[in-house]
């Protein structure tokens, strides 16, 4: 679904923009396969065979398959309600995505621009890898990878995204009453040398 947060999915969220596909519709979407689990070897369904079919709308993207009589039981689960969830696998161009923060200031990614890979029916709807989150963020931020995983893992990536263009704070210096004022100039008016003429 279009502009909703993932789960945490390693020390972010992302969210996939409402044109994130767009350049795969326009190519006919090539090579995308609708897989169980995102397994292999569990195929329901390809573009490439006609047994696949995706769309979208303004909510997200859609897809329908047609899987194989040796897939009843995927079927099957998915009737009885066992397997409710669907997930996608991608790669994202140079440029596809956007690094930003949320309103609780956590790591955001917002993937703009995808090459769909393929679509699922799953137990589990997270994203299937993080992996490619992270090499994007470290490119984004100049920062090697394994520096990244060890903050990512430590829950720390927000680091990243602290504003350095802040004003720096000085608390303002204590106000002095003005008869203590006073007697502060006029001990600075005295001669350092009293009684040397």
């Amino acid at each position: 679904m279009f502009g909703k947060l993932s789960r945490n999915l390693g020390g972010f969220v992302e969210t996939v923009g409402a044109g994130a596909f767009n350049q795969a519709k326009s190519l006919g979407w090539p090579n995308v396969v609708a897989r169980y689990n995102h397994d292999p070897n569990m195929v329901l369904g390809t573009t490439a065979g006609r047994t696949l079919a995706l769309r979208t709308d303004n909510v997200g993207l859609e897809y329908e398959v047609l899987p194989p009589q040796s897939r009843q039981d995927i079927i099957e689960l998915v009737e009885r309600g066992d397997v409710q969830f669907s997930s996608f696998a991608f790669r994202v161009p140079r440029g596809g995505d956007e690094w930003s923060v949320t309103d609780q200031n956590y790591p955001l990614r917002t993937l703009h621009e995808v090459q769909l890979v393929d679509v699922a029916p799953v137990l589990d709807p997270a994203y299937p890898d993080a992996t490619a989150g992270l090499r994007s963020l470290a490119a984004a931020m100049d920062a090697p990878l394994d520096e990244v995983r060890t903050m990512a893992a430590a829950d720390e990536l927000r680091r990243f995204f602290a504003r350095t263009d802040a004003p720096s704070y000085r608390p303002p210096k204590p106000k002095v009453q003005a008869t203590v004022a006073m007697m502060q100039l006029m001990e600075k008016r005295r001669s350092p040398f009293p009684g040397q003429g």
